[in-house]
């Protein structure tokens, strides 16, 4: 008789925590593309602020407007929301290791291409063209990678999810203290734009590099090979088995018993039937957080013009610093508290009351706009730290609720069909940002 008692395993500890320092990198790299191309919002736009020539070919007349803000969010989200698509029902033909590692292969190559055309010198049209290129391609091969990785993270206790979340925010610091540092350089613009790109490149190298380290750890392998068990007494638990598992069973002399026909993945539509709430409140949340970060904020200035120094990195602080800090830290609350919980209604109330931060921060200290009701750089500190905490804490109990809600063999479809949904909320922000971009 076949004893389940006998053969049922307890996982074995994360030793030194290396399994989560690794997802918590690998959430790092996922954002790194997208972080990076808007924190260098002040470069591109002083490359293509070039005035337009006149009819006997001397320059004069008034710069032609490329709107860089609002094009590299919509041309980021796009293919992200595309690709994402894909992601979530093509993920079962393709290895998950090819994808993340070719994925994070494609980011690197195209950051480096970024990185030497700092000193190449171009037309602002050509520039214009290569770069919304660049950011279609990059993100393209971001929304392989961050679909995967969220299967991934979805295989691990809930922990983890919270960890890859924090990575994210963190991607977002990281990138805003590159550049504070390269505007603080005395370097040439040209040499602190060039290490402010050749920055990610390291960085995705170490990811990929931590990727490829994962399945060497025997926490990792213990959760990561519940996605292919076909064993009997992880039943209730693990992800649907291949026939290969099947022969390394009988191989290992296991008995093994079919799984029933109730044991099978479930489909997308029968996933997402579970978790529509949360892929809907997660949508809205990264809505709203985009259609006026960074195409309103980056446009708030600071009341002290007459300080040269702090005006040179009020948007870097106030903008950038300030919403990805306070990002981070909501990110990592849920790991202590978890409230409200997913079966309650104040969470979906809590994700429609963000639409408030809307208003908000359109009647900041905006340059040019016709109503200004918050003109002091500390209430739109203070805004955008409300704006940043509530992104980072809400999204993350979506990404964290959704597994929950799911056998444990369909957490990678309800992960894959999360970051889908994700994207999508960017998409529609970025979207609505050019009609928000008028109005003020």
């Amino acid at each position: 008789m076949y004893n389940e008692k006998k053969h049922e395993k307890s996982p074995p500890a994360d030793r030194g925590q290396a399994v989560a320092i690794i997802i918590f990198v690998l959430g790092l790299g996922t954002l790194l593309p997208w972080n990076f191309f808007m924190t260098a919002s002040q470069y591109f736009n002083q490359r293509l602020t070039v005035p337009n020539n006149t009819v006997n070919g001397t320059s004069g007349g008034p710069t032609k407007d490329y709107n860089y803000d609002s094009w590299m969010a919509l041309l980021s989200q796009l293919p992200l929301l595309l690709f994402t698509l894909l992601n979530s029902f093509l993920y079962q033909w393709v290895r998950v290791r090819l994808r993340v590692a070719f994925s994070l292969i494609a980011i690197l190559l195209l950051f480096s291409i970024t990185a030497a055309l700092v000193q190449v010198p171009m037309e602002p049209d050509t520039f214009f063209s290569v770069t919304m290129a660049t950011i279609w391609f990059i993100n393209m091969s971001s929304a392989v990678l961050q679909g995967s990785l969220f299967g991934v993270a979805g295989l691990f206790p809930a922990r983890y999810s919270t960890l890859y979340m924090s990575g994210q925010g963190l991607a977002g610091i990281f990138a805003a203290l590159a550049m504070l540092l390269s505007i603080l350089s005395n370097a040439e613009k040209s040499s602190a734009a060039m290490g402010y790109f050749i920055t990610p490149c390291v960085a995705t190298l170490g990811t990929l590099v931590c990727y490829l380290l994962l399945p060497n750890l025997e926490f990792a392998r213990f959760y990561m090979n519940r996605s292919q068990s076909v064993s009997e007494e992880l039943s209730g638990e693990l992800i649907s088995s291949t026939v290969t598992n099947h022969e390394k069973a009988l191989e290992a002399n296991v008995k093994f018993i079919p799984p029933k026909e109730d044991e099978e993945r479930s489909s997308v539509l029968a996933v997402f039937k579970k978790i529509w709430l949360m892929a809907l409140c997660v949508t809205c949340v990264f809505a709203v957080t985009l259609s006026v970060f960074p195409v309103i904020t980056v446009r708030v200035q600071t009341v002290y013009k007459d300080s040269a120094s702090w005006d040179k990195v009020f948007t870097c602080v106030c903008c950038f610093i300030v919403f990805n800090a306070l990002d981070l830290v909501g990110r990592a609350t849920p790991s202590l508290v978890q409230w409200p919980s997913k079966k309650s209604f104040l969470f979906p109330a809590a994700v429609v009351c963000r639409l408030v931060f809307i208003p908000l921060l359109m009647v900041c200290n905006v340059q040019n706009s016709k109503l200004i009701l918050f003109s002091h750089d500390f209430s739109f500190v203070i805004i955008m730290a409300l704006f940043a905490f509530s992104n980072g804490y809400l999204a993350t109990l979506c990404m964290a609720y959704a597994p929950q809600l799911v056998r444990s063999k369909d957490c990678e479809t309800a992960g894959s069909l999360m970051s889908f949904f994700l994207v999508l909320g960017l998409a529609l922000g970025a979207s609505f940002s050019f009609l928000l971009g008028q109005l003020v």
